[in-house]
């Protein structure tokens, strides 16, 4: 069905409007536990289908695999995250996008590169701090 015909669905702007209020990138049973509260007989493949199709409309973005997990952003703007080794903990980071990098990358590819998806990694500053007073306690 075309999403110009698609039939509204409270379901759907639910998860839509959850994932759009939250910063945490959250998995679909994080989605799926937040919006039993609301709708108590939705399904976790309701979850799962309603991501997908928000995904596919632009709505959504869905980071693959991260932790073990699809983690999905209302943010669709283009933008960089951080992924915390410790706590795992998922975040935009705050920075200019780099489109360098897709010419870089394509000097050595044969093809066309059409955008880039770039996760940094280390200690968020929770974790960075826990790790410091740990240090600081034990005198190393």
């Amino acid at each position: 069905m075309p999403a110009a015909t698609m039939k509204y669905s409270r379901q759907r702007e639910a998860v839509r409007e959850f994932l759009m209020s939250r910063k945490d990138h959250p998995t679909a049973e994080t989605v799926y536990k937040n919006l039993r509260e609301k709708f108590p007989h939705i399904s976790l493949g309701t979850v799962y289908r309603n991501l997908a199709l928000l995904v596919e409309l632009g709505e959504a973005v869905k980071l693959p695999g991260i932790g073990g997990f699809d983690r999905f952003d209302g943010n669709t703007a283009p933008h960089y995250h951080f992924i915390c080794e410790n706590c795992g903990a998922v975040m935009d980071l705050d920075m200019p996008q780099l489109p360098y990098i897709n010419d870089a990358a394509e000097k050595n590819f044969d093809g066309t590169i059409t955008g880039h998806l770039a996760f940094f990694y280390g200690k968020c500053s929770k974790c960075k701090t826990t790790a410091e007073h740990a240090h600081s306690d034990t005198g190393t």
